[in-house]
């Protein structure tokens, strides 16, 4: 008995999918709840789970080919269809021929064993287990000479006799070799005044990473001190900088994509239709803010142990981010706000999408109801999101309601960017990487250069019925929270 397996609904305003990729073959035997394969909507890639366990009996969707919601996928039964196509697999399998065409192989063995049996014996430096069976041959004449390489040469190379000349070559050469033994003994000279090095000495230079050997001692008698073995690591140090500096540019790793030409996946096709449409159907501009983050960098710091121990969640700047602007949402909602025809829609939450990068494209999963979370909630939410989504265990509906965006493009280095908003949303914020720079802060005693923890943030919006001084005064909400730094009766745990 077939059942057949559908193209669920995978979210409310979902009505088709396109089939990227068959995890299973007609044949393969699937359990309850395994992923059959992977399907793209314009909300989110999935996986399809098996809702029967049983035999693929029939594959009816092609990969790439896309279909509505309710089509059937594939067919699933007993196995029964499939026990057909069974034994012609164990006929392919049928390996006993050639394991009985080896069988006689054994017997004929003795014959090359003797071929083995001499290359072993040239390899006697690098093999251990044949070595000994033949060395017990070569074991007596091996004492005999006082050189045993020579006579080791010239045993397995007794039978081609044009060889044997060839052999003392090597052999004149092997005392070369002993020479760098030779230098091993020369160890006599640091024992020499070994005696004179203090363990404490001996431990600095190990961990100055310098040579005692190279190092002459002012003390009594020629002893290295302790100032001597400062003074060489002193005179190498520049020597040691000037290596990583000229080691720091990595080599340029080459894209495999040089050179090809591949189609847009579906998702990549969705983000590029939305984007022009965006910026099409919207006048959109940018306002950037510069903001001191010192005191949020040290209340991280003194924090942040404490915060994983007890969350199990790294704290990262983009919670602070994330709580300050919806603070600020409420108090200016205009930035929270969407256009319907003629209409403004202010809605009774702060919906934040956060952008996530992944491997298939750039998506927004949403927190809800953010104004009612601390840095705890935001950091727990942030990481969740952020891990399904790149695992593409997201469901679509966690990627709508979204009414404002935070994209943290300081994640990859950016000094700032101007971020595109997607409708219906009205803004987005970006934030820049956080650096350490000069700047001029004042006190009681005046103006003073400090070096502070600073960075820009850059809100893009609709300049339809978002104005610049709505823009600024956000921006400067969000800009003074961070740098009084009062985030203590937030932290959430």
């Amino acid at each position: 008995m077939s059942e057949s397996v559908n193209l669920p609904a995978l979210g409310e305003s979902v009505t088709e999918g396109t089939v990227t990729r068959w995890l299973k073959k007609v044949g393969d035997r699937v359990e309850v709840d395994e992923p059959l394969l992977e399907v793209s909507t314009d909300k989110v890639d999935t996986e399809i789970p098996s809702p029967v366990a049983g035999v693929i009996e029939a594959i009816l969707v092609a990969e790439d080919e896309t279909v509505e919601v309710g089509t059937a996928l594939v067919t699933i039964g007993d196995g029964s269809g499939a026990a057909a196509e069974a034994p012609a697999e164990p006929e392919p399998a049928a390996a006993p021929e050639p394991e009985a065409a080896a069988a006689p192989e054994p017997e004929p063995t003795p014959a090359p064993e003797p071929a083995p049996a001499a290359e072993p014996v040239a390899e006697v430096p690098s093999t251990d287990a044949p070595a000994p069976q033949e060395q017990a041959a070569a074991a007596p004449p091996a004492p005999a000479p006082a050189v045993d390489p020579a006579p080791a040469a010239e045993a397995p190379a007794a039978v081609p006799a044009a060889e044997a000349p060839a052999a003392p070559a090597p052999a004149a050469e092997a005392p070369a070799a002993p020479a760098p033994a030779a230098a091993a003994p020369a160890a006599p000279a640091p024992d020499a005044h070994a005696g004179y090095v203090t363990p404490l000495v001996r431990k600095l230079a190990n961990e100055r990473g310098i040579d005692l050997d190279a190092v002459s001692g002012t003390g009594v008698g020629g002893r290295i001190r302790k100032q001597d073995v400062l003074t060489a690591a002193t005179a190498s140090a520049p020597a040691a900088e000037a290596a990583p500096a000229a080691a720091a540019p990595a080599p340029v790793e080459v894209s495999a994509l040089r050179g090809t030409t591949v189609p847009m996946s579906r998702l990549r096709k969705v983000i590029a239709e939305r984007a022009v449409i965006s910026m099409q159907s919207s006048a959109q501009l940018t306002s950037v803010v510069e903001v001191d983050v010192t005191l949020v960098a040290q209340f991280r710091d003194k924090v942040k142990g404490d915060f994983h121990a007890k969350t199990g969640t790294k704290l990262s700047f983009l919670p602070f981010f994330a709580l300050t602007a919806a603070e600020a949402l409420q108090a200016y909602p205009i930035i929270n706000a969407t256009i319907e025809g003629d209409t403004i829609v202010y809605p009774a939450q702060e919906n934040i999408s956060i952008a996530v990068d992944t491997e298939r494209g750039l998506l927004t999963p949403v927190i809800r109801d953010a104004a009612t979370l601390d840095l705890a909630g935001f950091a727990q939410q942030i990481a969740d999101l952020a891990e399904r989504t790149r695992d593409n265990k997201l469901k679509p509906d966690e990627l709508a309601g979204g009414t404002f965006t935070l994209t943290n493009t300081g994640s990859r280095g950016a000094l700032f960017d101007t971020p595109i908003v997607f409708l219906p949303q009205s803004a987005i914020l970006g934030t820049g990487v956080v650096a350490k720079k000069p700047v001029v802060v004042s006190d009681a005693g005046g103006d003073a250069i400090a070096i502070r923890s600073m960075v820009y943030l850059a809100l893009s919006y609709d300049h339809r019925i978002v104005d610049g001084a709505d823009a600024a005064r956000f921006l400067v909400a969000v800009k003074n929270r961070l740098e009084g730094g009062d985030f203590a009766g937030k932290l959430g745990i």
